[in-house]
Formats: C-alpha cells, sequence, structure tokens
C-alpha cells in the first residue's frame, strides 16, 4: 500500500511537470517588445553552481529554499542541468530536476531552450552577466518568470535593487518576484 502511494505521488510530480511544461511554453501572451539579451556568454565560464537569489517561481518551485542550479557543458554541445531546493524548509525534502539546456543562438549563446520533457523545450534568455560572471538573471519575453542568480548565496543590498530595478523597466511585474530562502554552512560557497 505504501509502495503505491508512493507511486502515485511520483505521477501526481509528472502531471505536475508536465502542466508546468505547458504553461512555460504557451505562457500569457503579453504585448511587451522581446527581451534583449547579453552580447555573448562565454560557456564555460557560465558553466558552474549558481544560488537562485529570488524568482517569480513557477510552480514546482514555491516554497524553495537553498535553490541552485549546476551546468555541465556535454560534448554533444547541450548542458546538462542540475536544479534543486528543499521543500517548505531548510529541512524540507530535496527536489531535484534534470533539464537540459540546448544553446538555441550559438552566436550569442544566450537563448537557450531548457527542456524538462521531450521534445518542448522552455524559453531561457540570459539578460544579464556581470563582467566577472558571478551575477546573472534568466528570463522570459512573456515575462511570466524569471530567476536572479549569483555564484554566491547572498549579494550586495544594491545589486540586488539593481537588478530589480532592470527586471521592473522590462515589463516584469516585480511584485511577484520572491526572495529565495538561502542558509548553507560555513565554506560552503
Amino acid at each position: 500500500m505504501k509502495t503505491r502511494c508512493l507511486q502515485c505521488m511520483g505521477m501526481v510530480e509528472a502531471v505536475t511537470l508536465a502542466i508546468l511544461i505547458a504553461v512555460l511554453v504557451s505562457g500569457c501572451g503579453a504585448n511587451l517588445p522581446p527581451l534583449k539579451t547579453v552580447e555573448s556568454v562565454d560557456i564555460p565560464r557560465f558553466m558552474g553552481n549558481w544560488y537562485v537569489i529570488a524568482s517569480i517561481p513557477t510552480s514546482i518551485e514555491k516554497e524553495a529554499h537553498n535553490a541552485a542550479e549546476s551546468y555541465r557543458l556535454d560534448a554533444d554541445g547541450t548542458i546538462a542541468t542540475t536544479f534543486t531546493f528543499r521543500k517548505g524548509g531548510f529541512d524540507g525534502p530535496l527536489k531535484k530536476y534534470t533539464p537540459r539546456g540546448f544553446i538555441l543562438n550559438t552566436r550569442s549563446n544566450a537563448e537557450w531552450g531548457m527542456r524538462f520533457i521531450w521534445p518542448i523545450k522552455a524559453e531561457y534568455l540570459i539578460t544579464y552577466l556581470n563582467e566577472n560572471y558571478t551575477q546573472t538573471v534568466i528570463a522570459r519575453n512573456k515575462r511570466d518568470y524569471v530567476w536572479i542568480m549569483a555564484r554566491t548565496p547572498s549579494i550586495p543590498d544594491e545589486d540586488y535593487a539593481a537588478l530589480v530595478a532592470e527586471l521592473a523597466a522590462q515589463g516584469y511585474d516585480i511584485s511577484r518576484l520572491q526572495k529565495i530562502p538561502q542558509r548553507w554552512p560555513a565554506g560552503h560557497d
């Protein structure tokens, strides 16, 4: 009986993920101009670990704590991605998703498709990346979701405020932006 309930829970998560992907692909159709991506992304330098500082979360990310994303460039040119977080609190259950990134614009490397379920690729635009590759913003033209990420679990308040102001200027409803609680052991980052 317990195994059957666990299988049902797995199916519920799969259905939720499928619905999320449908929403990511369909979006909300706002009449806003396309977002401008950064001019160029050095993919090997972009790879590695990123902490999610704030986001307009998807349904699977609600109540996320210690959210982090890791990228690895594979030999075929795709990006192996691992997204993890604790659901509901720092001691909550660990959630892990492993979508695959596809670089769609190889001139800039700033436009990706992120595939959670074949054959759907959700839009993933790198609209901000500082010169040190320590802070980035991942956005979508539909302005439905956004992620502010950094190489460390926190960023200076003035940097955060500047990124939020930029998102507002791009047409995002920043009242939906949520800071992600991050608490890691000393020396983790």
